[in-house]
């Protein structure tokens, strides 16, 4: 089941988030000097039908919104980036992610009070990445998530037609482009796939049907008929990390069918998030969980906010790997 360290897939998940705040021009840079392979980009609409480069729907959990607009809000008190220009939300100042009570999500994180970035479009940050690829030589790629693409189209907004578009100006076409588009709406893929032809390589996100993330039953999903079907429109799967492993009190790792039964279908699996400060207790650190993830669980990639930690990992134990090998192997 083990999947190789040489082909193992680092996602900065929304950019090197565990230093820098999230989806932030500045945390993909970041991201990107680490050396993630891909970087993770959610997109909404706004109002005057720009892209931008933002996870939430609304704006409030990571901007000053509520203070440079007072008023703006709908009636759930939240702050709509659809109900926005992008002038509007480019006057806007980003921070580390806070929770309703204005604490930060993540304690250890970049400090909130300090408002220095700013929301990006996709276009600047498709910009900044194919940038820093010419300038480094690399070729990181793209991951996009077209957020709630049926709450958009319920606006009136066509956020997966928008996005594919933009893609397409910028050179994203067919099957060798390094990009993946992703989704919680099977729907909204299978459009992609069927309505506009994208070649793109298309990854069905799984959640719980709790979080009420789109229309899909993921429990049907996570079922093998589930990913059969999953494989005649897309190329993988991006599950939540306890859908593939559960980590008992006395850190034995129970692993799930998943990936093993995605695999049998040709889908690449993609988990998601590896937190090096939300680690369950069990596991103690990030080389723990990566040989879990990779040596048992036999993902073929993983989001991280700590894409350093997990290059750096790999980085060690190909060396190993190598240093190993007899000569002439």
């Amino acid at each position: 089941m083990k999947t190789s360290n040489k082909t193992f897939t680092v996602i900065a998940h929304r950019g090197a988030c565990g230093y820098l705040p999230e989806h932030t021009l500045e945390g993909a840079a970041m991201a990107h000097a680490m050396g993630a392979e891909y970087i993770e980009q959610d997109v909404l609409m706004t109002r005057d039908d720009e892209l931008i480069v933002l996870h939430d729907l609304y704006l409030d959990a990571v901007t000053d919104v509520a203070g440079r607009f007072p008023g703006r809000g709908r009636g759930d008190g939240r702050f709509y980036a659809i109900d926005f220009t992008l002038a509007e939300i480019k006057k806007l100042r980003v921070h580390e992610r806070v929770t309703a009570v204005d604490l930060p999500a993540f304690p250890g994180r970049f400090p909130v009070g300090k408002n220095l970035f700013s929301v990006p479009t996709l276009e600047e940050e498709i910009s900044l990445i194919q940038g820093l690829n010419k300038s480094t030589g690399r070729n990181v790629g793209l991951y996009i998530e077209p957020k709630s693409p049926a709450w958009h189209e319920r606006e009136g907004k066509d956020l997966i037609g928008s996005v594919i578009g933009l893609l397409a100006k910028h050179g994203y076409t067919g099957r060798n482009a390094s990009i993946y588009l992703q989704s919680f709406d099977m729907d909204a893929l299978k459009r992609a796939r069927f309505e506009f032809n994208t070649d793109l390589k298309l990854v069905q996100l799984i959640g719980e049907n709790s979080w009420e993330e789109s229309e899909a039953d993921f429990d049907y999903l996570r079922s093998e008929k589930g990913l059969e079907e999953i494989a005649r429109f897309a190329d993988g799967i991006g599950p939540w990390l306890p859908q593939v492993v559960e980590t008992s009190a006395d850190g034995s790792a129970d692993i799930s069918d998943l990936t093993e039964l995605a695999h049998r279908f040709g889908l690449l699996v993609h988990a998601y998030t590896l937190r090096a400060d939300q680690l369950p207790s069990a596991v103690g650190d990030m080389a723990t969980a990566l040989r879990i993830l990779i040596e048992q669980c036999g993902l073929d990639g993983v989001f991280t906010d700590h894409p350093d930690q997990v290059v750096r990992y790999l980085r060690a134990d190909r060396k190993t790997w190598e240093n190993s090998r007899e000569p002439g192997v």
